[in-house]
């Protein structure tokens, strides 16, 4: 008889590890609360413009191709993105911009250009970088951490003995900072710290390797936007036979002598071989898992930064922006000390820019543009959410019709918000962190939750906030690893 899994949860995990159970031989069954698929990656419609709603950059395509290859099917049928020629451009406040060309040594010689910092330490960054995660990726990203013959493998003993070049012991900053002269430079490589909502004044050198994604590997952009990735393993998903049951909510985890035999949704109990939760950790115990003790070390570290996103429809085309850019603040050490240690949104906050119609011009009126404006926050505590975002438009505003020599409110003809609490209600995130546990301390990596139960069989994990982490790439690997363990 065939077996069956169920998903509990349609983002991007989810959807990936259904293709993965599919591939494997089982029916597979997704349960998702909301009326659309894809999680955080989801897009919104605001009168005439469409906007992706969540995550906006596209890295490491091969995870998304993989599951293709797994599946046997063409992905050009389904799926197909391009390579940015500029991966971002930043502004600082004294007038300098950078625009971080995809090929290196373009980029190293813009870098040289503008802030006297020698190309060849661009170039030499950048393979420390790679180097980094040549050590680290078959371990972190293949495997699970929580199993025993992990540590005893062939990666495993390269990483033991390169355990010196991860630069465990320093902060992304004081790394940084020693490699660097210039402060825009160090201000410019600190910012990935963001890209799993940790400080780089606290979070370890080990993850410099990110800007090895970005700059060695490459940007890229899905015809048909962020959204594209969520339809086109939807739609991969259903071709393989995957069912998707919208808008319902999964109320409990079924279990019998200490086994996970299924789901109730909508007062009903279904049965399932292996059961997979793609929701938040900490909501899946809380709510789905009520009678089962908490692994509550795990659960209670500091969560990661959120974000609040104006999405704005802009009445005019600005040539001098790119599809990425980063209008920076002047004291970025005060922005995240507000973050982290305050737990409030700084006077002159880092904006990130994202213009989805420069590469998908139907998403925007003639003339006009979709502006994806987001400000790295914390996450959710009780703020007076109403008055920070009042007063954070307010800065924007002021900031970007500055930068831009642009009067920009009377430009924004369409605007919608996502922030904190209603990316809580609308993901079960808690409090509103983008991806689950912060980064802030070197052991980190080793305080996500296992995709796997210890204590009920056939009960599995997915997703942004346990192993590998956050991010569409580390949600794919999530995807792989798990369904790995289940074969």
């Amino acid at each position: 008889m065939q077996k069956t899994a169920c998903i509990i949860g349609g983002g991007i995990a989810g959807i990936a590890t259904a293709i993965r159970l599919a591939c494997k031989g089982y029916a597979v069954e997704v349960f998702e609360a909301n009326d659309y698929l894809g999680g955080k990656l989801s897009e919104i419609r605001l009168g005439a413009y469409r906007f992706d709603a969540g995550p906006s950059l596209f890295t490491m395509p091969h995870f998304v191709e993989e599951l293709f290859q797994v599946a046997k099917k063409d992905i050009r049928q389904y799926f197909s993105y391009q390579k940015l020629e500029v991966v971002c451009k930043y502004f600082y406040e004294d007038g300098t911009t950078i625009e971080a060309f995809a090929e290196r040594k373009r980029f190293a010689q813009e870098v040289e250009m503008k802030t006297g910092e020698k190309a060849e330490k661009i170039l030499q960054y950048l393979q420390k970088s790679a180097k980094k995660y040549e050590i680290t990726a078959n371990l972190f990203l293949k495997r699970s951490l929580h199993k025993i013959n992990t540590w005893l493998c062939a990666d495993a003993f390269k990483g033991y003995k390169n355990l010196h070049k991860l630069e465990i012991f320093k902060t992304m900053h004081q790394a940084n900072s020693q490699f660097f002269r210039d402060e825009r430079l160090v201000q410019l490589f600190n910012r990935f710290a963001t890209y799993n909502g940790s400080n780089p004044y606290e979070t370890p050198a080990t993850l410099t390797i990110i800007p090895h994604l970005e700059h060695n590997i490459g940007a890229f952009i899905p015809k048909g936007g962020m959204y594209a990735i969520t339809q086109s393993l939807a739609n991969l998903a259903k071709d393989l036979g995957v069912k998707f049951h919208l808008q319902s909510k999964v109320e409990r985890i079924w279990l019998e002598n200490q086994k996970a035999v299924g789901i109730v949704v909508k007062g009903e109990k279904r049965n399932f071989d292996v059961v997979v939760s793609n929701m938040d950790i900490v909501a899946t115990y809380k709510y789905l898992l009520p009678d089962v003790p908490a692994p509550t070390k795990i659960l209670e570290q500091p969560k990661s930064s959120s974000a609040l996103i104006f999405y704005w429809g802009v009445k005019k085309v600005f040539p001098e922006l790119r599809l990425h850019n980063i209008f920076f603040s002047k004291n970025y050490q005060a922005e995240f000390e507000h973050i982290f240690q305050k737990k409030t949104i700084y006077h002159d906050p880092t904006i990130y820019v994202n213009i989805g119609s420069k590469y998908e011009p139907s998403d925007a009126p003639a003339g006009a543009e979709t502006w994806f404006v987001m400000i790295n926050t914390p996450n959710n505590t009780g703020q007076d959410w109403d008055k920070l975002i009042s007063e954070t438009r307010k800065n924007v505003l002021v900031k970007l019709s500055r930068l831009l020599k642009t009067e920009m409110e009377p430009l924004i003809e369409v605007e919608g918000v996502l922030e904190p609490r209603s990316i809580e209600a609308k993901t079960f995130s808690t409090q509103g962190a983008l991806y689950g546990n912060s980064s802030n301390n070197r052991y980190a990596a080793f305080l996500r939750h296992a995709n796997f139960s210890r204590k009920i069989k056939n009960l599995y994990f997915v997703g942004g906030s346990v192993h590998p982490g956050g991010g569409i790439p580390l949600c794919l690997s999530s995807a792989k690893i798990t369904a790995d363990l289940i074969d």
